[in-house]
């Protein structure tokens, strides 16, 4: 067994209207002003003005910014943060899914210790604490909240680049169903799958170990049994929040363990053709476990276990896997190719180059050079 460590440095807060909670959190913590940063739809759905309005309520000075969008950029950034500086807040509230979230990270970054988010590109580069983060997710899906990563699009480079830093995990999570009840059909059936991914990718890398196959092993369990029952009725309560919590406590496994060629291999998707990040990661899923199956040591079918509980495996093999993940996208309504989100052959070098910059290819239980990268890529067209 590889040696390992792991810390949990946050408190997360579970429960129906737990961000009633946040004035007090807040005031216990001795902060005076917050920047909530979102998105323009959930500025539109009401979700940002329920926060404002509870911070409102208990005397808290607050402003916002709303202007992130899905991938987000450098750009974007850069606006968030200037206007962070001018409102003077001390602490930020990331509501939303992993595009806020990865901003307002960003912002913590950049706010605290100057620069361009570029200079923080890689590994271990943030150099202390960030300006006080509380993230409030809004999807069952990235698992942003607890986790140590923001990733943020170079449209100069077409390339989404990813920092990574035990820095930028959160010091607070609050983690609401209510909030995620309202999720479109596609959006839940995207974002479900997302953390899916995180809990398959997590549990099959060489960088696993007791603690985060623990976290997979319950995000499995979770998301398995409600995943169809969510997408299906997103005002289902308990559906809501075993996602919610899945998604969760996937996050904190690949935080500690990594990910694998998927995740990999979706980034270049969203920096070239602005393919959704769950919809990259579902369709890509079949096609890498196809080829990592000959790596496999017995976990397919524990994978297989969670998502078909009490089915008869005795004649399970690494296909049974693959064939039931892509009868659950096909199911939650998902596209089934590369192909039919936009993507083409042409880019698949240039893809296939920006794949092979992530760490998560050194975790990936089978080794994997350019042209195998390429090859699967155009195995998933």
């Amino acid at each position: 067994m590889n040696s390992f460590n792991f810390k949990i440095p946050q408190e997360i807060i579970c429960g129906a209207d737990s961000i009633e909670k946040l004035p007090e959190l807040l005031v216990k913590q001795g902060l005076k002003k917050v920047m909530v940063i979102s998105d323009p739809l959930l500025q539109q759905l009401g979700m940002v003005a329920k926060i404002t309005d509870s911070l409102g309520r208990a005397g808290l000075a607050f402003d916002s910014f709303v202007d992130v969008e899905a991938n987000p950029s450098v750009e974007t950034v850069e606006l968030a943060t200037a206007a962070f500086t001018a409102s003077g807040a001390d602490c930020l509230i990331a509501l939303g899914g992993g595009s806020p979230m990865d901003v307002a990270k960003a912002v913590g970054v950049l706010a605290k210790f100057g620069g361009t988010i570029t200079d923080y590109e890689g590994a271990h580069l943030v150099p202390g604490a960030i300006i006080p983060l509380i993230a409030i997710p809004t999807t069952a899906g990235t698992g942003s909240e607890v986790t140590a990563f923001a990733v943020i699009t170079d449209r100069s480079r077409n390339y989404k680049l990813t920092v990574f830093s035990y820095e930028l995990i959160p010091a607070f999570a609050v983690l609401d169903p209510s909030l995620v009840m309202t999720a479109p059909e596609k959006i839940a059936a995207a974002c479900g799958i997302d953390a899916l991914v995180h809990a398959i990718e997590a549990y099959l890398s060489k960088a696993a170990s007791p603690f985060s196959d623990a976290m997979a092993e319950k995000a499995l369990e979770l998301i398995g049994d409600n995943i169809r029952l969510f997408v299906a009725d997103r005002s289902n309560p308990e559906a809501a929040a075993a996602m919610l919590y899945g998604s969760m406590f996937a996050g904190i496994a690949f935080a500690w363990a990594r990910l694998g060629n998927v995740h990999a291999m979706a980034h270049p998707l969203g920096g070239y053709f602005d393919v959704p990040h769950g919809v990259a990661n579902a369709v890509l899923l079949p096609t890498v476990l196809k080829y990592n199956a000959l790596a496999d040591t017995g976990r397919y079918q524990k994978i297989y276990q969670y998502l078909k509980p009490g089915q008869d495996t005795a004649a399970f093999n690494p296909q049974t896997l693959v064939d039931e993940i892509r009868s659950l996208t096909a199911a939650l309504g998902i596209p089934q190719t590369l192909s039919e989100v936009g993507v083409t052959a042409d880019k698949i070098p240039a893809m296939a180059a920006d794949a092979m910059k992530s760490g998560n290819i050194l975790v990936n239980p089978r080794a994997t050079t350019v042209s195998q990268i390429e090859e699967l890529y155009r195995l998933a067209l």
